[in-house]
């Protein structure tokens, strides 16, 4: 029940990060390589102040990921609502980490895998004319590639012995390489309530939510997290919808509700057979 707990509240946090990057870079409060660079740097230096970790070897990797997985997510936000970029994100995630389940030795049973081929479908479902806005190609493809950088950060963290430690380390390391990513376009204009938001994103919802998403990763495994990050889409379309204005069909609502029960599959435990 813990682990549940801890899962859902990450969960929400993820979602978030979603609603903020859109409201604050799809709104045009501020742009979006600011927002990814302030994202970073606060989110790092919460978790500095907690730990006053040195950053290692060990987070050269996960630090990159976490780059690529900040730039294209934000740039992304552009164009894309909130829940279809979260769709767009969790269903690359979902493939890159059962992928990675797989290749890692991991056998999830059959019923995960049936359960995120139901998740799956309803993701599809909801990109289906008349359920949601169908993404443009290249914002879709920038969300498309934040979701392979983040399923590998996902990855790179199922051995992590201290989640708070190594998740500060990877935004340390991150923060020069946002930097660099910065200069060819300069900060451009941002007001007030984009910085806030970017930083709300930056400590809050990335920085404390990265860490605790480092501290579950061990109970739940590659294939059950990468199945359980399919319930953020479905979250970021009724938050959306209720605080961004974004409308959803009734059609949206069920393909909805189709990708929490591929969850519920994929995720709850089974049954034990009576003797």
């Amino acid at each position: 029940m813990r682990l549940a707990l801890l899962t859902a509240l990450v969960m929400m946090a993820f979602a978030a990060n979603s609603l903020l990057n859109r409201a604050a870079v799809g709104a045009g409060h501020i742009e979006a390589l600011p927002f990814a660079l302030i994202r970073v740097v606060t989110g790092g230096a919460v978790l500095w102040a907690m730990t006053r970790v040195r950053p290692g070897r060990e987070n050269l990797l996960p630090a990159l990921w976490l780059t690529l997985y900040l730039l294209g997510f934000s740039l992304a936000y552009r164009a894309l609502d909130a829940g279809v970029g979260a769709l767009i994100l969790f269903a690359g995630v979902q493939v890159t980490m059962l992928a990675g389940a797989v290749l890692g030795g991991e056998k999830p049973p059959a019923r995960r895998f049936a359960g995120a081929g139901v998740a799956l479908v309803g993701l599809a479902a909801l990109l289906l004319p008349g359920t949601a806005a169908v993404p443009a190609l290249t914002p879709a493809l920038l969300m498309a590639a934040a979701a392979l950088s983040w399923g590998l950060y996902s990855l790179a963290g199922r051995g992590a012995r201290e989640p708070l430690r190594a998740t500060a380390g990877n935004f340390l390391l991150a923060v020069p390489l946002v930097v660099l990513a910065c200069l060819p376009v300069g900060w451009g204009e941002a007001s007030v309530q984009g910085v806030l938001l970017a930083a709300v994103s930056g400590a809050v919802t990335s920085g404390l939510g990265y860490a605790l998403w480092y501290a579950v990763l061990p109970g739940l495994g590659a294939a059950r997290a990468a199945v359980a990050q399919l319930s953020v889409p479905v979250i970021a379309l009724g938050a959306g919808a209720m605080t961004l204005g974004e409308r959803l069909s009734p059609a949206a609502w069920m393909a909805s509700a189709l990708v929490l029960a591929g969850v519920a599959l994929a995720t709850l435990p089974a049954r034990r057979r009576s003797r």
